[in-house]
């Protein structure tokens, strides 16, 4: 048998993200919610620029060697390691080392090996420069030589000594990735290392390979930008889905055969309930290959920063009870941006087939005759439920799970609600934009029948760092919730599988 919230004591108490309540009277009904928004004149969509890029303890660039020259003074294994490295990137390598060592003799084939100490003239003509010395004396002069030739400089193992540091490498060539901790934990660029090494397929070698010797080609058709970025987004999509098949002739021919047409097409895109990590792969990919993206208030910056930095960023939020975009407006803008050819991701908050008035944006896509799509995404449900920890469809609890809005057009509950099915205790009702109205909400339940002592919670900002949980009943709830005044984004969660880990 389901266990009901226990007696309370009659005060609220909080503590972290955990509030408890009782006794508390329910809040009046209040004059029409909208009221003050009302008066004021729609809100526009608002362009924004996309957020700066934060302090960058080093910046990554890639040296192309093939043909230069590079200097190496030293002959221990670590310099032989480095010696190995410039030459696999093509560097004509001089080692400067009086008594090489046995790994550094073994590269003779590839390097130009000297066997006496480095001097300042033998920095002319080099690109880049590698020293092994633990003196600090020699440290300095070795940098000021580099310095006086216009020479970077490396010293293995001296950071302060560097003009430029070695990161970890992980190797799929020509696809190449480095990773540097600014020389501070170099362990942990290895074992950041590992992780990727064993996400990353040895196949994309064969791709990275396939897409330098295409990208000549492709460049020399002189195609519109939409259709060439749409080339290379099947070609990537091709090598996610099959790293381990190397692409052949016909795989080029079919990426070109499925090139779109100079229209442009919209993607509804679930940015889920605010945690970025709750996004989908396919919500990342839609957002790295759009022109524009219209997002709600609800989406985390966060998200929104995962698009490509190339695309514009719009505004389009809709907030109850404040001035919002009409959804007229939203409508008209996908539309008149897709028919500019522009592939357009509109951001919604949850899942944009859950109270997103998705079904207006694509029939005003339809009728525009745009292409569109829809990426699902994790619903605020689905995350309220792990912040609570508790099933929504409990085993012997709860018969079904039912959303609802509590927000009609006027402010008030929506007149159409199905009071019996609402007021069943072994339902799991889960109630969209319900704060304002929750007053109204507890007392027509209870007057339908739900008991009073029925679990009720709210989650705040459910996934987000500072997401809030407030566990009580449906007739005390309203009172908490005019105590604590949340900011939202709530969800309001009403049943007896509540109750199971309270």
């Amino acid at each position: 048998m389901a266990k009901t919230l226990p007696p309370t004591t009659g005060r609220l108490a909080t503590t972290g993200r955990l509030a408890t309540s009782d006794g508390l009277r329910l809040a009046r009904k209040p004059a029409s919610p909208y009221a003050s928004a009302m008066t004021q004149p729609p809100r526009q969509p608002d362009p924004a620029a996309p957020a700066p890029i934060g302090a960058l303890a080093s910046l990554p660039v890639f040296f192309k060697l093939a043909g230069k020259r590079a200097l190496l003074a030293g002959g221990s294994d670590a310099a032989a390691w480095k010696a190995e490295l410039l030459a696999a990137a093509g560097a004509q390598v001089d080692v400067y080392a009086a008594t090489p060592g046995a790994t550094m003799l073994a590269l003779a084939a590839r390097i130009r090996l000297h066997s006496r100490p480095w001097h300042a003239a033998d920095f002319a003509g080099a690109t880049l420069a590698i020293g092994e010395m633990q003196d600090d004396a020699q440290a300095q002069a070795f940098r000021e030589a580099g310095r006086l030739h216009g020479v970077p400089v490396n010293i293995i193992d001296r950071p302060a000594f560097c003009d430029f540091q070695f990161g970890a490498i992980v190797e799929r060539s020509p696809l190449v990735i480095g990773i540097s901790t600014d020389g501070a934990a170099p362990v942990f660029g290895q074992a950041i290392r590992a992780q990727i090494e064993a996400l990353l397929p040895q196949g994309f070698r064969a791709w990275a390979q396939a897409a330098r010797d295409w990208r000549p080609g492709v460049q020399a058709l002189d195609l519109a930008f939409r259709a060439r970025r749409g080339f290379w987004e099947r070609f990537a999509a091709a090598a996610l889905a099959r790293p381990e098949h190397p692409p052949g002739e016909a795989d080029r021919l079919a990426f070109f055969d499925a090139a779109p047409q100079t229209q442009g097409s919209a993607v509804l895109v679930g940015a889920g309930p605010g945690d970025p990590e709750l996004l989908t792969l396919k919500a990342v990919r839609a957002l790295q290959s759009a022109d524009v993206v219209l997002y709600d208030d609800l989406v985390s910056p966060r998200v929104v920063e995962m698009a490509r930095r190339e695309a514009a960023r719009i505004n389009v939020g809709k907030r109850g009870y404040k001035p919002s975009c009409t959804q007229e407006d939203i409508s008209a803008l996908i539309v008149a941006l897709a028919h500019e050819g522009k592939r357009v991701v509109r951001l919604k908050g949850g899942d944009p087939m859950i109270f997103g008035r998705a079904n207006e944006e694509i029939a005003a896509l339809r009728t525009a005759g745009i292409p569109v799509e829809i990426v699902p995404g994790v619903t605020s449900a689905g995350a309220a439920a792990a912040a609570l920890q508790s099933s929504l469809t409990e085993r012997d609890v709860a018969r079904r799970v039912q959303f609802i809005t509590a927000h009609g057009r006027d402010g008030h509950l929506p007149r159409d609600l199905d009071w019996a099915a609402l007021a069943d205790p072994r339902a799991t009702s889960v109630v969209y934009m319900g704060v304002k109205t929750l007053a109204e909400l507890s007392a027509r339940l209870i007057a339908q029948g739900l008991p009073g002592d029925t679990p009720a919670c709210m989650v705040e900002r459910a996934s987000w760092a500072d997401e809030r949980v407030v566990r009580s009943t449906i007739a005390q709830l309203p009172g908490v919730l005019a105590a604590l005044q949340p900011h939202g984004p709530c969800l309001i969660l009403i049943g007896l599988a509540l109750a199971t880990n309270s």
